[in-house]
């Protein structure tokens, strides 16, 4: 579940990390609260290459009764899902990964999992939709577009933003937001676009848009978009702020949390890198090409079995060094607050999630990262989000209160990247065994590898 935070409760975050698989013809249920949180969101399965296969949907985290939305109601509410997508089953993408070779450039993108023409949105003129949009794909940035309309960005990732209005949207990787938009021109279809960023080939695919009293289909070509323009996307993000006096999921103003205030006490470096171990395809961070344990790291550590992962096996800052292949763990105590800095070094967008948490997005910018490139975050009205891009040859900067115990996952949302090494885990931990602190193992939980044979708890 991309987005949801698990709050002290990571056993149940659906990531091999943390979680056995669920044995097939079986079923497991998810015990989970979605505690301080609002929001766009979705889910998908994370073993394997099984994205590849759907299996997608969205999640809605509605504010509560009385706790003020600061936009009217709108008329409806959609959840659009855009990804790009292979023909190829799940398995041969994953036997290729599996060979050391690259996946191909996708056959084609998927709106709410139809193709060109095939999803359509009705609407009532005069009226103020809400379309809750998550790039669900695996390995391209979009744009998306409504033809002759307007959309007005309210949401991000489960904050309520500055409300500016864009002609279409950039989403990268993994990312998800609300944006509403009336139903204000003549009475006919209109075609909603999507296409790829930073493709010297462009996909694009449509939907329609259509008014309950359309006078008649749609007209003239779909709605063009940005492709390569990477300065059109970094100012786009830049304008992506959030509303300080709106409220979150507690009445209280988004902006009373002044993170721009509190001290830094640790910054990590994270490079993430590609290339060739053992002859075959592999992606780094930090020099580090994570391979998967035998057992799920959350359980090792709760069941206290060793020689299953290190703690630091990743380092706080890229060497340079050659890849290799390790279990990469990085400890960080609990209630630190840190500076993350992901340095791009590749000439490809990268896409980064973080497990349990929400970041400020504080700067990115071209170039190195420097200690003087903290002048230039924004240290007030930063976004709040769980997945940020990092532009070709670039960095971007976040900060993050660390409040949640558990092993959480940080990855590559460029799916292919993501299995092929391009992620870690963050151990957030103390020493306190109090349930204030986090929750114990589920009474349910599957138990797997070098856990199998163990007991959970008492019923």
């Amino acid at each position: 579940m991309s987005g949801i935070q698990q709050r002290r409760n990571s056993y149940e975050d659906g990531v091999y990390g943390t979680t056995c698989p669920i044995p097939p013809g079986k079923n497991f249920t998810y015990i989970l609260q979605v505690k301080d949180q609002i929001g766009s969101f979705f889910y998908f399965p994370s073993l394997a290459f099984h994205k590849a296969s759907g299996g997608f949907g969205g999640i809605r985290i509605l504010s509560r009764p009385r706790i003020p939305v600061p936009f009217l109601d709108p008329a409806g509410d959609y959840t659009v899902l855009v990804g790009d997508w292979y023909k190829s089953n799940h398995t041969n993408l994953k036997a290729r990964l599996d060979r050391g070779k690259k996946l191909p450039f996708p056959d084609g993108i998927l709106i709410n999992g139809r193709g060109p023409g095939g999803a359509s949105f009705n609407v009532e003129q005069g009226k103020t939709y809400r379309l809750r949009i998550s790039n669900v794909g695996l390995q391209n940035s979009l744009n998306f577009r409504i033809q002759n309309h307007r959309l007005t960005l309210v949401e991000v990732e489960g904050t309520h933003t500055l409300q500016t209005t864009y002609s279409s949207i950039d989403l990268h990787l993994g990312q998800s937001c609300s944006v509403l938009f009336k139903a204000d021109q003549p009475a006919k279809d209109y075609y909603i676009a999507v296409s790829t960023r930073f493709t010297s080939r462009v996909l694009t695919s449509t939907a329609f848009l259509r008014y309950s009293n359309s006078a008649g289909p749609v007209s003239g070509p779909p709605p063009g978009g940005p492709t390569i323009q990477i300065d059109w996307s970094l100012n786009q993000a830049r304008s992506i702020r959030t509303n300080l006096t709106a409220s979150g999921p507690r009445p209280n103003p988004q902006g009373s949390y002044h993170y721009g205030l509190i001290n830094t006490t640790r910054t990590i470096r994270l490079a993430n890198s590609a290339g060739q171990v053992n002859g075959k395809q592999r992606y780094a961070v930090n020099s580090v090409s994570f391979v998967p344990a035998d057992t799920p790291l959350k359980l090792a550590d709760y069941f206290k079995i060793g020689g299953i992962f290190r703690v630091g096996s990743i380092s706080d800052n890229p060497y340079g060094g050659k890849i290799y292949l390790d279990t990469s763990v990085m400890q960080a105590d609990y209630r630190a607050f840190i500076e993350i800095v992901f340095q791009n070094n590749e000439n490809i967008v990268q896409s980064w999630h973080l497990d349990g948490y929400s970041f400020f997005v504080v700067g990115m910018d071209g170039g190195q990262w420097t200690t003087a490139s903290r002048r230039g975050y924004n240290l007030r009205d930063a976004v709040s989000r769980c997945t940020t891009q990092v532009y070709p040859k670039s960095w971007t900067a976040i900060y993050v209160a660390l409040d949640n115990v558990g092993m959480w996952s940080l990855r590559s949302e460029f799916w292919a990247r993501q299995y092929l090494g391009q992620q870690f885990y963050l151990r957030v931990y103390t020493t306190s065994t109090s349930l204030r602190d986090e929750y114990p193992i589920p009474k349910n939980a599957l138990l797997c590898g070098r856990a199998s044979g163990r007991h959970t708890r008492p019923l």
